[in-house]
Formats: structure tokens, C-alpha cells, sequence
């Protein structure tokens, strides 16, 4: 069994083509698609975050809006930047949307990517202290934020509070049980989820990493997931561990899935620079007939190694088009590939 979600990036653009239009369309449009992906059999539904961008922002709202309308499926971020949060105010969000879904939460987390605005993190208050640098400064509150959600009190309370203290240091409020080890990291490198594994955080690994070493992008995810679950266990933890992975995949099985994807079956990865220190390596879109699609994705090393696939979708195509995206990878796909 696998689990299998989406993950959206909640564009709207006032064109002609875009089914969401507005800041309002792509926020109720989100909530859905989880609704109906839940009634398909889906597992999860993911949101990217982008300040200063014409996406989702502000997860938490969207979040929890969606876990009251919801009883099974997983909700969760892929992934929040690091480098905007407030970690104390983040983990009082993060708790009330976790209650409110029945602790249902999967929060993935990261050191970010390079966003709309020269260091945008600036602009909400943030910058890095000493010789630190900005992803310093971002696992730095990743580090408060993990410690916060343990549930210990750490804070002095008032001798004359309005409100009877319980005994004792007092905690961030309010605190969902079991929250600390649905923390997900967006790793970009082999090095960073070692150090995701060393604080008992799930390893989430999108459609693009570091390129280190040239081979194909789904082998070199497939070694950064072993990498993880090796540090996992020297680590000594006594859980285990989830991994996701991200894919473009579209089952071609209507005129107008050809019409709109017939041309992405040729894709193959791709090599860029994302800053100007940073080569990366980009995964290929998975585009084709069902019977050819289940032979491609069985090739594919990192999604064998991983127990959760989320599935991007191309939010604005509307609800209804990508419910069908969805519910053909559920049907046509994933029984074939012993996910069902």
C-alpha cells in the first residue's frame, strides 16, 4: 500500500483559461478538491507555500477550514519556508488546525527556495544573527519550533495572571498530542535530510533536488531516501520514519487529458541553477496511456522507496477537471502498481 495525495500550488491569474481567478476562488477551490479527493479514496492534500506570490500564503486558515469539512484524508503543507516563521506563533497555529482535524496534520517544513522578492523574510521581521546565513536561520527555528511542540513548559508565569495557571513552566497553547512527529522537511540535498533524520523529522523530497553526482533524478532521490533512513536508524529512534516524493503524473484517458498533457510524454529531467550557487537537477512529468504509465512509474526508484506520492495538480483547471486527474491515477494506475 501507498499513500497517495496531491499537492497544489494554488495559482489564480486572471486570464481567460484559469478557472481560479482570485485569491478567493484558489483558496475555496483548495477546499474542494480535498473534499472530493477524500470521497475518490485519496490520502492527502498538500499545499505549497510562496509568499509574495500569486499562491498559497497562509496555510493554517486553509488548513483547518478544510479538516472541518473533512474526517479521514491527510492535510498538511509541502512545505512552509522556515525562514518567514515565527515558531511559537507557528506552533499555536499549527495546534489548533491539528485539533480541529482530529490530528490529522502533516506539516512539511524547509529551509525554502529562492522566493518572488530579494530576501522577502526581511519584510516579516526575520534576518539572520552574526555569521549565521539564512538557511542558519531557518533551521534555527526549525529547531525552536520541534522543541515548542514537545509540550514542555519553558515559559515563567505571571505570580498575578488573569487566569488561573496550571503548576509549574507554562507551554504554548494550544498543544496537540502527537503534532511533533507528523513534522515533515523538505530536504533539497543528501546532507540536509542526514540532518532531518538526526531530529526525527519525516523526510519530504519534491520534483527537484541538488544535483550531486549526474545520474537520473529519480536515482538520486532514491539515494538521498536511503541516505535518510540510514541516519534515521543510527539515530536510534524508535518509530519509523515516512518519506513522500512529488511527481507530475497524468493518466491520458479522455481527448482533453491529450489535449492538455498528450505533449508532456516526451518529458525527461532537466538541469538548471536555482541560485547562483546552487545546480539542480528537475524530475520529468509522467504523461501517458494507463497501461504505459504503470511500466514508467514502476521504473521510477525514489517513488519504490517512498510510502507517500502526491501528485501536483494543476489547480487552475478547476476542481472538477483535477478530481478527474486524481481519480485516474486511483483507478487506472495505482491498483496495477499494487498502491490499492
Amino acid at each position: 500500500m501507498k499513500r497517495i495525495g496531491f499537492l497544489s500550488f494554488g495559482h489564480w491569474s486572471d486570464t481567460p483559461h484559469s478557472q481560479a481567478r482570485t485569491a478567493a476562488d484558489s483558496l475555496l477551490q483548495a477546499i474542494d478538491l480535498a473534499v472530493a479527493a477524500e470521497e475518490l479514496g485519496a490520502d492527502g492534500a498538500y499545499f505549497r507555500v510562496h509568499h509574495f506570490a500569486r499562491q498559497m500564503a497562509s496555510p493554517f486558515p486553509l488548513l483547518a477550514a478544510i479538516g472541518a469539512r473533512t474526517s479521514r484524508i491527510e492535510i498538511g503543507t509541502g512545505v512552509i519556508d522556515m525562514r518567514y516563521e515565527n515558531p511559537l506563533y507557528m506552533a499555536e497555529d499549527a495546534g489548533s488546525a491539528d485539533l480541529i482535524s482530529g490530528g490529522r496534520l502533516q506539516l512539511g517544513i524547509s529551509r525554502g527556495s529562492p522566493e518572488q522578492v530579494i530576501d522577502g523574510w526581511r519584510y516579516f521581521g526575520y534576518a539572520p544573527s552574526g555569521d549565521d546565513t539564512e538557511a542558519d536561520m531557518a533551521r534555527k527555528h526549525t529547531e525552536v519550533l520541534l522543541s515548542v511542540l514537545e509540550g514542555k513548559g519553558f515559559a515563567r508565569p505571571n505570580p498575578r495572571p488573569m487566569f488561573a495557571n496550571p503548576p509549574g513552566l507554562l507551554r504554548v497553547e494550544p498543544h496537540s498530542e502527537g503534532l511533533r512527529e507528523r513534522i515533515w522537511w523538505g530536504a533539497g540535498s543528501n546532507a540536509t535530510a542526514v540532518w532531518a533524520a538526526g531530529l526525527g523529522m519525516n523526510l519530504m523530497s519534491s520534483t527537484l533536488k541538488n544535483d550531486e553526482g549526474g545520474a537520473p533524478f529519480h536515482v538520486q532521490q532514491a539515494a538521498q531516501i536511503r541516505a535518510f533512513r540510514e541516519a534515521w536508524a543510527e539515530a536510534g529512534w524508535e518509530r519509523e520514519p515516512r518519506v513522500s516524493v512529488s511527481r507530475s503524473v497524468f493518466a491520458l484517458t479522455t481527448d482533453q487529458d491529450r489535449a492538455y498533457f498528450g505533449n508532456d510524454g516526451d518529458s525527461a529531467d532537466q538541469i538548471g541553477n536555482i541560485d547562483a550557487t546552487t545546480r539542480a537537477i528537475f524530475g520529468r512529468t509522467y504523461a501517458a496511456e494507463p497501461d504505459l504509465l504503470v511500466k514508467q512509474l514502476a521504473e521510477d526508484e525514489a517513488i519504490a522507496e517512498a510510502d507517500t506520492l502526491l501528485l501536483t495538480v494543476p489547480n487552475q483547471l478547476g476542481v472538477d477537471y483535477n478530481s478527474h486527474v486524481l481519480e485516474n491515477i486511483l483507478t487506472h494506475v495505482a491498483p496495477a502498481l499494487g498502491w490499492r
